[in-house]
């Protein structure tokens, strides 16, 4: 057999090992009995085991120094050359990490899940509190496999964004957080909006209702899709033909589904649209967490909570809840949602505070990693940073360092995608713009399909084939720059506000 093709059929068997991995995760996370957890550790971590040895075999190892000299050959934006380079990079990285290790993270983080729903469901991090521990041990443990590092939280992050180092988050970030702060203020200083009439009681199956309508409006595939109910919303591929949403629902907050429904259909759109030809493929992915969280952020914030969007669709979600906005007009309703207030949550936060809500977690997660936090003092800390950050005190524990499901799962360097996600859809969304004027006019109308294929041709159909920076900078002329956001956040709330 030719090289190549073999080095693609174990990439396929890796894939579908995967493939099974995520549809046992989703299981786990929607309808499996909860006194499973043990056995689906077992099973997680054996699948994970697996694919990690075929990963780092001394068979993948004689393919790739054999195809190293081919991929130089080759058209440096051919297929099959950045396919070589994906896996070699890959291979380079998991070498490093021993397959005892693979499973025993996947088994703990599994038993770690449930524990987490129920600490959260108990507001008690105490339960919670020996899981995390040894997670944290775990990422510790993972980081030292590739030392030496110029920190010790870029091995973790590197795994969801590929090449970034942590001081360019941290220069970001420290660029976002006093423009974004002197915008709170200005904000708070204003006459503030009313969103009374959002914290009414909506009922539960009319919001999945309309939630359904609208990620279908949008172009969701409901032939290769479905969406439940889980504690936390997540988007769950089983391979590009099955990719699954999920959110949750409260009676007297309906924005939480309704725009939660909206930012997991934009991360399986872009599942969705990845080209076919990937298929079983280490291309088949995303190219990283950030454009991942670039296509929510940009469906959830840019559309769904865009007057252009309610212009259409106000009518109709007024039809369905006469009581609670038979009476407020769309200008009140579009600045209700809009509305700038410090909240507990990060999931409800508005856009001008989010990103605060993603600095606080990541210090914590770098002192975590670094071993200036213990776990036993992290809801202490949790508590005095959101005071700091937000000026608000969370009352307990499910309302505070309880409330993601992160690091259940070891997700240890994912959070800071979240903000970058937010730049990037900004990016995005100002590239569009100047290609399609008439958008805007479209959204009104309730048509979607012009932004979809646009994405589909810019973004989803590239997969992993180029590193976030160069699909960026593809697709918008320049790098991650966080000054369009911060442009947009201006721009937008000084109208709402009267700044």
């Amino acid at each position: 057999m030719d090289k190549l093709a073999h080095l693609k059929e174990i990439v396929s068997e890796i894939e579908a090992l995967n493939e099974v991995t995520g549809l046992l995760s989703w299981d786990q996370q929607v309808v499996m009995p909860r006194g499973a957890a043990e056995g689906r550790g077992y099973q997680s971590g054996t699948l994970s085991a697996m694919a990690h040895r075929l990963f780092t075999s001394d068979e993948m190892g004689h393919l790739l120094e054999d195809l190293r000299p081919l991929a130089v050959q080759m058209d440096p934006d051919a297929d099959d050359a950045r396919l070589i380079r994906l896996v070699d990079r890959e291979f380079q990285k998991r070498t490093r990490v021993p397959a005892s290790y693979v499973a025993e993270f996947s088994q703990v983080t599994a038993v770690a899940q449930p524990v987490w729903e129920q600490a959260r469901a108990k507001s008690d991090f105490a339960l919670f509190r020996p899981h995390l521990e040894r997670v944290v041990e775990l990422r510790r443990q993972y980081a030292s496999f590739f030392a030496p590092y110029a920190h010790v939280y870029d091995p973790l992050l590197d795994d969801f964004e590929p090449g970034l180092k942590t001081a360019e988050v941290q220069q970001i970030f420290n660029t976002l957080r006093a423009q974004q702060v002197e915008l709170i203020r200005a904000i708070t200083a204003a006459r503030p909006v009313r969103n009374d009439f959002l914290l009414l009681e909506y009922p539960e199956q009319t919001q999945w209702d309309f939630g359904v309508d609208v990620i279908t409006c949008f172009g969701y595939d409901w032939n290769h899709g479905r969406l439940d109910r889980s504690v936390h919303p997540f988007t769950q591929g089983a391979g590009m033909d099955d990719v699954r949403i999920t959110t949750r629902f409260e009676t007297n907050r309906v924005a939480s589904a309704m725009f939660g429904t909206m930012h997991e259909c934009g991360h399986a759109l872009y599942d969705l649209g990845i080209d076919p030809a990937y298929k079983r493929s280490i291309m088949g992915g995303a190219t990283s967490l950030a454009v991942h969280e670039s296509q929510s952020r940009l469906w959830e914030n840019l559309v769904g909570r865009s007057r252009e969007f309610w212009t259409g669709y106000y009518p109709h979600f007024q039809s369905l809840f006469p009581e609670q906005v038979g009476n407020v007009d769309l200008d009140t309703f579009y600045k209700g949602i809009n509305k700038v207030e410090p909240s507990l949550i990060r999931v409800e936060a508005d856009e001008a505070t989010y990103n605060l809500h993603i600095m606080l977690r990541l210090e914590l997660e770098i002192a975590l990693m670094d071993g200036t936090l213990a776990v036993k003092d992290l809801p202490q800390a949790w508590n005095e940073l959101f005071k700091e950050y937000l000026g608000l005190t969370p009352p307990n524990d499910a309302l505070g360092v309880l409330q993601d499901v992160h690091w259940s799962g070891g997700m240890i360097g994912y959070f800071p995608t979240y903000a970058l996600g937010n730049l990037i859809s900004v990016q995005l969304w100002e590239k569009i713009l100047q290609e399609h004027p008439d958008l805007p006019d479209q959204l009104s109308k309730g048509e979607f399909s012009t932004l979809l294929q646009w994405l589909r041709q810019k973004v989803h159909r590239h997969g992993a084939k180029y590193e976030s920076q160069e699909l960026v900078l593809r697709a918008t002329g320049s790098k991650i720059d966080p000054q369009p956001y911060l442009r947009y956040l201006r721009n937008k709330y000084s109208k709402i506000y009267g700044l």
